[in-house]
């Protein structure tokens, strides 16, 4: 298995990049869009938890948008073959003093589904 061709890569810095782009504008279409709809798809939150493709979507409908001054840091892609990779990142905002960690598990589902985050995991801890 090769890691992090460099083709691959770039697909998935394309696929999380406007996954950024849809949570800063809070564009749930698309984020919907970016999540594998399926029972088995896992989101744990910084104050909650969504089990499968519908709780994550009804949680979007709701929940209140990030800040417009959230700022990534420190990304980092890594993808093992063709078809699965992890995106790790950490991201402050002028609505916290603490800094947020983010995880994404991306899997290519086939060429109809593209890139897919099937699991995710956000929080928040004091500043280092």
């Amino acid at each position: 298995m090769e890691i992090n061709q460099p083709e691959v890569v770039a697909q998935v810095q394309a696929a999380f990049v406007e996954y950024e782009r849809a949570l800063v504008d809070n564009d749930v279409a698309a984020m919907n869009a970016l999540f594998w709809h399926t029972p088995e798809t896992v989101r744990y939150g910084i104050a909650e938890i969504q089990h499968g493709g519908e709780a994550i979507r009804a949680w979007r409908e709701r929940c209140d948008p990030v800040p417009k001054s959230r700022k990534l840091h420190r990304t980092v892609v890594t993808t093992f073959g063709n078809d699965f990779a992890t995106v790790s990142t950490e991201f402050t905002s002028d609505a916290t003093p603490l800094i947020g960690r983010q995880m994404q598990t991306w899997a290519r589902l086939g060429p109809a589904d593209g890139w897919k985050i099937v699991a995710a995991h956000v929080s928040l801890i004091a500043m280092p």
